[in-house]
């Protein structure tokens, strides 16, 4: 197994791949980390990613990791829309990198992500066709309600949020445009699994359920590609049993 700290266009990342493929052309991963996480703490999904032959990229978000500025986690949180934007921006420097390195010539690429990871891939599936499979740990579809209930919820703990009315409009305005439960369309069919507990009190189980009830219909011919699993008993934190089945199922669309 290799593990490569690269930075890529200003993007600090690990690369990870089996040393039998360094140099061979495999489907590529990329696996994005959480809120106040960092890209090594998601070191488990890469390996096991990695086993079954797949080049795993793992990208600290801006303001994360080494890429870090000190702020607490007040601060981190009223950014965290910019942040997200970031990512999704980011990504497609990442999709432009691997193809100018010749890293996927005709292999396939999938992205996924843990919490604000995979709030980020769903923003990423609604623009982005490159996308050929996605897992989303416990990440919410509907961009523009998640920033309301976010909203909501630091003026009820009393903060006095930093921007105007107008600023709030134009942020939902902007980031409305990646919120895929608008246009679940944008799927075009591709595969895509979620995990989520059902007693998540950071990123809701509800909302998301709820998009997967109303998309699946769109592939009644293929169920396996879109597949919704549910721990009854977790809370905002991935099980090892989900991790695996998330790999093993990322890894053989990948494969296909």
């Amino acid at each position: 197994m290799i593990i490569k700290e690269e930075m890529w266009r200003n993007i600090p990342l690990l690369h990870i791949v089996d040393s039998e493929f360094e140099n061979e052309n495999v489907p590529v991963a990329i696996f994005l980390h959480g809120f106040t996480s960092a890209k090594e703490h998601n070191l488990h999904y890469a390996y096991n990613l990695a086993k079954k032959g797949i080049r795993v990229l793992l990208p600290d978000a801006h303001l994360h990791g080494v890429r870090s500025e000190n702020l607490d986690e007040a601060e981190l949180a009223l950014r965290f829309w910019e942040i997200v934007m970031t990512n999704i921006e980011e990504l497609n420097i990442l999709y432009n990198e691997i193809k100018e390195r010749g890293l996927s010539d005709s292999e396939k690429i999938g992205v996924g992500g843990t919490s604000m990871g995979g709030i980020s891939t769903l923003g990423s599936l609604k623009i982005y066709d490159w996308i050929d499979a996605s897992i989303i740990m416990m990440g919410a579809p509907g961009f523009v309600d998640l920033a309301k209930a976010q909203i909501r919820e630091f003026e009820q703990k009393g903060f006095t949020l930093p921007i105007t009315i107008e600023e709030k409009k134009q942020l939902l305005e902007h980031i409305s445009l990646f919120d895929i439960t608008k246009h679940p369309s944008a799927l075009k069919g591709r595969p895509v699994y979620f995990w989520h507990g059902k007693n998540d009190q950071v990123v809701p189980y509800g909302p998301t359920f709820k998009f997967y009830e109303e998309v699946k219909e769109m592939y009644a011919d293929k169920p396996d590609d879109f597949v919704f699993i549910t721990d009854k008993s977790a809370a905002h934190a991935v099980t090892r049993p989900g991790m695996l089945d998330a790999v093993s199922w990322l890894a053989c669309h990948l494969n296909e």
